[in-house]
This record gives structure tokens, C-alpha cells and sequence, in this order.
């Protein structure tokens, strides 16, 4: 079976037959506009941001498959809060708010991807993220907000 790996970054929900998806996928057999189809499918809840994606093509076949990646946690965090950068300072300067849900949201997208063993540790690694953005959490700065997770003040949240 000869197969062919395509790797691309796709704006989510957008991809095209256009560069740089049709080059890379139209040489190998497979019809380009069912490729695009699935990749805008699967990528539909991420738009707006760049998305890993892999296609796989078994050029024997003219078959494919479309494997996604999950977006940088920062990314699904200004996302999810409707902003579209973060702080410029971000230890001085807040640049936005985001509830314990919305975090545990994010972790439970991205835990596939952490090294975290359970949400809550996952839910803090996204926390940690909040700081290189400039986020508050429940109105606490991240460091507050991991120590209440530590301390079990959002529990109901991680069962």
C-alpha cells in the first residue's frame, strides 16, 4: 500500500481547494473537494484559528482519511473568552476574564494532548496558560485560581 502523508495548518471551517491543501492533495488520486469537505467538517468549532491538520492518502486506493489536531491551548482560550490577542503585559495588564467552566471546557479538548493524568491537573495546566496571556480566572489571577483549584474550591467542576 503506498500512502501519502499530507501535514498542513488550516484556518478552521475554511480550508480551500486552493493552496496550500489542493496542490499537495490533487497529485495524489483523491478527490480534492471531498478531502476539503471533511477537513471544514471537523475543523467547523475551531474557526478562526489555525489547525493542525494530517491527511493520510492511500494512493492504491484513492482513499483518504483526515486526522485533526487540537489548536494551542492559548488559541482556544482567546477563543472562548472572544478576544483576539492577549495582554501585551501580561502580568500588569489583564486583557480578559474566563470562568472555571470554560477552562475545564478547553482542558477536556486538549487533555488527549497534556500530560496530565486527570481533568483537574489539566484544567490547571490550561490555567497556567492563562498566565503567558494575560487572563484572569473567576476574577483571580492564575496563580490564585490554582491554588483554589488545590484547595478543592472547584471540585464540582472535575467529577
Amino acid at each position: 500500500m503506498a500512502e501519502q502523508v499530507v501535514e498542513i495548518l488550516v484556518s478552521g471551517g475554511k480550508a480551500t481547494a486552493g493552496p496550500p491543501l489542493g496542490p499537495a492533495i490533487g497529485p495524489l488520486g483523491v478527490n480534492i473537494l471531498q478531502v476539503v469537505q471533511k477537513i471544514n467538517n471537523m475543523t467547523k468549532d475551531y474557526e478562526g484559528m489555525s489547525v493542525p491538520v494530517k491527511v493520510i492518502v492511500d494512493t492504491d486506493k484513492r482513499t483518504f482519511e483526515v486526522e485533526v489536531g487540537i489548536p494551542p491551548a492559548s488559541a482556544l482560550i482567546k477563543k472562548e473568552i472572544g478576544i483576539e490577542k492577549g495582554s501585551q503585559e501580561p502580568k500588569h495588564q489583564v486583557a480578559g476574564n474566563i470562568t472555571m467552566e470554560q477552562i475545564v471546557k478547553i482542558a477536556k479538548m486538549k487533555q488527549d494532548a497534556m500530560l496530565a493524568y486527570n481533568l483537574k491537573n489539566a484544567s490547571k495546566e490550561v490555567v497556567g496558560t492563562c498566565v503567558s496571556v494575560g487572563i484572569s480566572v473567576e476574577g483571580m489571577t492564575p496563580s490564585e485560581a490554582q491554588k483554589a483549584i488545590d484547595a478543592g474550591q472547584f471540585d464540582s467542576y472535575f467529577n
